[in-house]
């Protein structure tokens, strides 16, 4: 209640950034809503006190207010305005407003008997083969993950498989291929209920160096059973260097399973800096035998009566005859027992590991010829060229019976998408509009090609080593009922092609043929009368002096991820990739499972080349929905350019980044070299360029109004606990990015901060003049990318003249009472902070993942807005177009409506992004 709310929390604050407006800073308490996080919709809290207190929700304060100070700023008259943003969220003391956690562990009553068990492939990654596929181990009353590699999280959700059940996450190495999931399924988990939750992480020895980078931005309650085993010379663990090599680790041990792990320690690599899964582990997951069936028929003619002796001979006991001088035992009375399935999980990244494990004296009771283990079912995580080998070969040789399932990156899960609900909305919009929506890459012809190649990579092997399977997305192997034991296809889901998406697509909505035809009539001259022309702002003919001529190789943006918080079905986490074709391209913002978006855009040829391409990385701030794909990115270049000559990509974030990437490189190089965010702003770059005084001038309010020395806002920028970077020391770097930009193409990168949490940013993208057909000299574009923020007067400082802003939108209009809360802007917040920018045009992301496919917005501000969709692909050339298209996604979306995420549901939403589908029926409002 406002009563029981400390007062000093209700603090008005007003000082003057710009010279025309004073705004004053309405200041109120929120509660925590962790990044990731998720917990059941809490309704619209009640009796925040606002300048005019008399209404109990008051209508939503307009900003029109910016455009009339734009009109008056020439005449030098003034106007008053205000915006509101959570003063605590943005110094990030609101986490101090809630009570700490301590995370429960998921505790079940186990079932010895268990009537459902079996292995599962979790297919992440098999059509991209950007990270490693997990396997679900599945009982009754437990659930084990084997790996989180990026994109789990989203496919559990397409797949409805419920992480919250999960108990167990092991992890066969330690690196971003099989980790790289691992960071936001824990926040997910941590924000479940009013609790959270924690799981159980195993891995080897590395895994205290993940641990000790994800400190930096993950609660240390939900890393509190992370454990590790094997040798190390630092930090208990299960097992000591006294161990025997040959005895696995016995991390799992109850009624219902035994989980023991198996380290492969091969030699150091004498490659310096070689650090990824230089140790592996194979996990063998052992259930208990059956107890043959009690024949009361054997036990009466040994002299026993019906009663408690028969219970304790089927549980195990001996027991004296009643009408004999016997001793009866169990084995006496009882058929033969079943023994219970052996599976084996193994992951031999390099031939160097397979040397290892044909040797390894711990896996000699597993062999058919000589062990008292009977192994049925073998899954294979390691890839097809280790597989191939003829050292792996004859280890699999000595398992005459197993089923082998071959789980690597089998080059036939390329051809189909495993995500397979963004794949349908890729595919419409593709056919609707293909010059914004370029076909993806996995449905391309280099594909068909690909899997016709006689000599791929997933050739079976002979009959003599034993069946062997490629794995298939959601492939089940049945442990129990042991009547079932083997292979069961049922669950696999059906293969979806581009031509049958269309088919499905023509069948809803016929009509959608010819507002293709429409569309593609915008890029080829004059507008017929009969094209879906609603507005006469959509016939604006000015184009901006920058765009005169422009090349088509010039810049593209492509956007990798629209959504916000956590990755959903439809939409992927933030990441903006900025394509300068053959000058290098850029990355704003990374979020998990870039990767995966660049290789589902490109192919995988295309988006290794993008990767190598990669010349700067800018992150915005350090929540984890920005920033967790980093490290798979990072290692993957320096995999892709390992051997050969090339310069450490730059990446520019906030200082704590810098922490956790510095940590994490104690477990992978990732070849890269560090600037902080505010070594980029306009002064720092003034500093460098000592004789262009006017820099300072011309963008300094950008970076010094707000957050100035004495102003109240100055806490959120320099925090004591982030000190500021020394720019003589960053100076080098710095030099170094000029020149890269300018070989890019590109006159600056200026970081400024915005208003979301401590040492949060956007971005200006300028490029170098031009010359024109005519020879004179033109102005370069100019982009902006405002990061996660609310809107404030820093955002219409930095956007002013820009040809594109790219600018957060997280909540529909009737949500600003969320958006101040989160620190987050509305749809028409964002639009109205580019139209007093005076911004040629205006691209919304970061929708909350409340909106499954498209946000909720009002028609009548998008004069020079378009929506973003992940895998939208904006040349420059084609600025004038974009507003254009946006009435064509009424048709194409005309039946969506805001509905359930087919995940977790309401046990996981995401501060309340599930919402009834009677909720909104039309995403459209006129």
């Amino acid at each position: 209640m406002l009563t029981s709310m400390p007062h000093h929390n209700l603090t008005l604050l007003g000082f003057s950034p710009l010279k025309s407006s004073s705004f004053a800073l309405f200041l109120r308490p929120f509660s925590l809503y962790p990044i990731l996080a998720s917990s059941p919709r809490r309704p619209r809290a009640a009796g925040y006190r606002r300048s005019d207190p008399s209404p109990r929700f008051p209508p939503r304060r307009k900003w029109s207010s910016f455009e009339e100070e734009s009109r008056q700023r020439k005449g030098m008259s003034s106007s008053s305005d205000s915006f509101e943003f959570n003063k605590r969220r943005a110094e990030g003391k609101d986490k101090i407003d809630q009570p700490k956690k301590s995370l429960k562990r998921n505790t079940r009553t186990l079932n010895p008997t268990n009537t459902i068990a079996y292995v599962q492939i979790l297919g992440t990654g098999m059509d991209t083969q950007d990270t490693s596929p997990s396997v679900l181990l599945f009982f009754d009353k437990q659930r084990f993950i084997f790996n989180a590699g990026e994109g789990l999280q989203r496919f559990c959700t397409e797949h409805k498989i419920k992480l919250s059940k999960v108990d167990h996450i092991f992890l066969s190495r330690v690196c971003s291929e099989t980790a790289g999931g691992l960071p936001g399924l824990l926040l997910t988990l941590a924000g479940i209920g009013e609790d959270g939750l924690s799981v159980n992480v195993w891995g080897p020895s590395d895994l205290k160096y993940l641990v000790d980078a994800m400190r930096s931005f993950i609660p240390r309650a939900a890393m509190v059973h992370t454990r590790s085993f094997g040798p190390s010379d630092s930090t208990p663990q299960i097992g000591g260097s006294s161990k025997a090599k040959e005895d696995p680790f016995v991390l799992v041990n109850d009624e219902v399973v035994k989980i023991s792990a198996i380290l492969l320690e091969p030699s150091p690599s004498e490659e310096p800096g070689n650090k990824s899964g230089e140790t592996s582990v194979v996990y063998v997951c052992e259930l208990p035998e059956i107890n043959g069936k009690f024949d009361p028929a054997k036990a009466m003619a040994l002299g026993l009566r019906a009663g408690p002796k028969y219970g304790k001979l089927q549980s195990g006991q001996s027991v004296k005859s009643d009408f004999k001088d016997i001793t009866v035992h169990p084995s006496d009375v009882m058929g033969p027992s079943v023994p219970g399935p052996v599976v084996l999980l193994v992951d031999c990244p390099a031939e160097s590991h397979a040397e290892e494990l044909l040797s390894a004296p711990s896996m000699k009771s597993y062999y058919s010829a000589d062990g008292d283990k009977f192994v049925n079912c073998i899954i294979h995580l390691s890839p097809a060229s280790v597989t191939n080998s003829a050292t792996y070969q004859s280890w699999m040789k000595r398992f005459h019976s197993a089923q082998h399932i071959l789980a690597g990156h089998e080059t036939k899960n390329m051809e189909f998408p495993i995500l397979k609900a963004s794949s349908r909305i890729t595919a419409r919009l593709n056919y609707l509009c293909p010059q914004f929506f370029p076909a993806p890459g996995f449905w391309s012809p280099q594909h068909a090609t690909d899997l016709t190649n006689p000599d791929s990579s997933s050739k079976c092997f002979g009959s003599s080593l034993g069946e062997n399977v490629s794995a298939e997305n959601l492939l089940k192997f049945t442990l129990r009922p042991h009547v079932n034991l083997g292979l069961d296809r049922s669950c696999i889901p059906s293969q979806l092609t581009s031509s049958r998406v269309i088919d499905e697509l023509l069948s809803e909505i016929p009509e959608i043929s010819s507002k293709t035809e429409e569309v593609k009539r915008l890029w080829n001259g004059p507008h017929n009368n009969k094209m879906m022309i609603e507005e006469p702002w959509l016939n604006e003919s000015t184009v901006p002096s920058c765009l005169e001529n422009i090349r088509r190789d010039d810049m593209e943006i492509v956007l990798l991820g629209t959504g916000s918080s956590q990755p959903s079905r439809y939409r992927n986490v933030s990441a903006v990739y900025i394509d300068l074709f053959s000058r290098g391209s850029i990355l704003l913002d990374c979020g998990e499972g870039t990767l995966g978006q660049l290789k589902r855009r490109y192919g995988l040829e295309g988006a290794d080349e993008a990767v190598r391409n990669l010349k700067c990385i800018w992150i915005s701030h350090i929540h984890a929905d920005h920033h967790t794909g980093l490290a798979r990115i990072l290692a993957r270049r320096r995999e892709l350019l390992k051997g050969g000559a090339h310069e450490p990509v730059i990446v520019v974030g906030p200082r704590p980044l810098k922490n956790f990437l510095d940590a994490y490189q104690r477990l992978e190089d990732l070849d890269m070299e560090f600037l902080d965010c505010r070594n980029t702003t306009s002064t720092s770059w003034a500093s460098l360029e000592t004789t262009s005084p006017e820099k300072t001038t011309s963008n300094g309010s950008a970076e010094g109004s707000l957050f100035s020395k004495g102003s109240p806002m100055l806490s959120i920028y320099k925090r004591p606990s982030s000190p500021v970077t020394d720019n003589a020391s960053a100076l080098p770097y710095l030099k170094k990015l000029k020149r890269v930009l300018g070989e890019m193409g590109l006159e600056d990168l200026i970081s400024f901060p915005v208003v979301h949490c401590p040492q949060a940013f956007g971005v200006v993208l300028k490029a170098a003049e031009r010359k024109n057909m005519a020879g004179d000299k033109i102005p370069g574009w100019k982009m902006v990318y405002s990061g996660d923020t609310r809107p404030c007067p820093q955002m219409v400082e930095a956007s002013k003249g820009a040809t594109v802003l790219i600018h957060e939108a997280t909540f529909e209009d009737a949500l600003v009472e969320e958006a101040v809360a989160k620190n987050h802007s509305t749809t028409k917040e964002a639009i109205d902070v580019g139209s007093s920018a005076g911004v040629y045009r205006i691209i919304l992301t970061h929708f909350s993942q409340r909106y499954p496919k498209i946000p909720v917005i009002d028609e009548s501000h998008m004069h020079n807005t378009c929506i973003g969709f992940d895998m939208m692909s904006i040349n420059m050339a084609d600025l004038h177009v974009l507003p254009k298209i946006v009435p064509y996604f009424k048709n194409l979306f005309r039946n969506v409506v805001v509905d359930d995420e087919d995940g977790e549901g309401e046990e996981e939403s995401d501060d309340g992004l599930m919402m009834s589908v009677n909720k909104v029926s039309s995403f459209f409002r006129n």
